[in-house]
């Protein structure tokens, strides 16, 4: 049981929609995706930073996770396992203090290699978020959008 709105408790087995919060919420994810996707067409991702503690994520993604290959499609079966959410909910909660909405509901595509699409995006929290497009721009794998967006001159 949780509050919603005007204290009222919710048990999320039996509440009703709340239109207007999911709406709210999609307007605000479909917010985020555009502008970071319009920040990759100004800017390479190699020379992004995505916050003030990139350094730290990305050092602290690659230790935890030493296996993910951030260049292959992200397995949301694997990530959503309950090993892979425990694996992730530590990692996520170190931020709680760190990092603001650190665990608010955001996409993120599942391949660098291509733009946001339906059957593409993975609906993930927003630490899940920084620590692989942190680790996608480090390693050049954004870089594409910018260079789509601004095709050399011949």
């Amino acid at each position: 049981m949780s509050l919603g709105p005007n204290g009222v408790q919710l048990d999320a087995e039996t509440a009703d929609n709340f239109e207007d919060i999911e709406k709210q919420f999609a307007v605000k994810v479909v917010q985020h995706m555009e502008t970071y996707f319009n920040i990759l067409e100004k800017l390479p991702g190699s020379k992004l930073r995505l916050t003030k503690i990139d350094d730290e994520i990305y050092e602290h993604f690659k230790k935890e996770f030493p296996d993910f290959d951030t260049s292959a499609t992200i397995n949301e079966d694997e990530m959503k396992s309950k090993a892979g959410k425990e694996r992730w909910r530590n990692f996520i909660n170190t931020y709680e203090n760190k990092v603001d909405d650190y665990n608010f509901g955001t996409m993120l595509r599942a391949s660098a290699k291509t733009e946001y699409t339906q059957e593409g995006t993975i609906f993930a929290v927003r630490m899940q978020f920084y620590a692989v497009e942190i680790a996608r721009n480090r390693e050049g794998l954004n870089d594409w959008i910018y260079e789509k967006a601004h095709p050399k001159d011949k």
